[in-house]
């Protein structure tokens, strides 16, 4: 089942009314989204909601919303511009002082990092989520449809997804983006979390 395109609506997150928790919403999907990544910071998805939701840059990001609630988002960035900052010192608050300096130095590295010689054109889709209760309803496949016809990029690259995502590489395949890449993930690491392999996608407007 779809949601009722009269109710979903594709906007900037940095457009969002004021009175809506934008990037508390975010934060949640975020966490839900990204769990097994980051349970090794805390298995309590409400504290890693906390711990990130100062890291959106929001003029990067599209979101969802149906009525007041965020239900889904995606950042699009000219794979020059980050879609996240982390704050070392909210890390610190929320994870601990341990956990925050690893979170501020591994996750920096990983979210902050940009790109070597990425393709002029092109449109990096970053941080897809989709909030519980509305998926399985199109959600994600409105936003990055969304963003390929309102965005002035000719190709769209979606980097390291999970190999054992098979929802998402369904749904990205279904769009037209098709593997260019692929990076196995070390044997200790990959016993641990599952993923043998990291898929990089890319999608040429016709």
């Amino acid at each position: 089942m779809k949601t009722d395109d009269n109710k979903l609506k594709i906007i900037k997150a940095d457009r969002i009314d004021k009175d809506i928790d934008v990037r508390n919403q975010m934060a949640e999907i975020f966490a839900e989204g990204f769990a097994q990544w980051l349970v090794y910071f805390s298995k309590d998805k409400n504290i890693l909601a906390k711990a990130f939701a100062h890291m959106f840059v929001l003029d990067q990001f599209y979101v969802a919303m149906v009525d007041n609630k965020v239900a889904g988002m995606t950042a699009c960035t000219d794979g020059n511009s980050l879609s996240v900052r982390l704050n070392k010192n909210e890390l610190r608050k929320h994870l601990g002082f341990i956990k925050g300096i690893m979170a501020g130095i591994f996750l920096k590295k990983e979210f902050e990092s940009p790109y070597k010689d990425f393709p002029p054109k092109t449109g990096s889709i970053e941080f897809v989520g989709t909030a519980s209760e509305f998926r399985g309803k199109g959600v994600a496949s409105q936003m990055i449809q969304h963003i390929i016809q309102n965005t002035p990029y000719h190709d769209y690259l979606i980097e390291e997804v999970a190999d054992t995502n098979i929802p998402a590489m369904r749904l990205y395949e279904k769009l037209g983006f098709k593997e260019y890449k692929r990076k196995s993930i070390p044997e200790k690491i990959a016993k641990k979390n599952g993923i043998n392999n990291l898929l990089s996608l890319r999608y040429v407007k016709k």
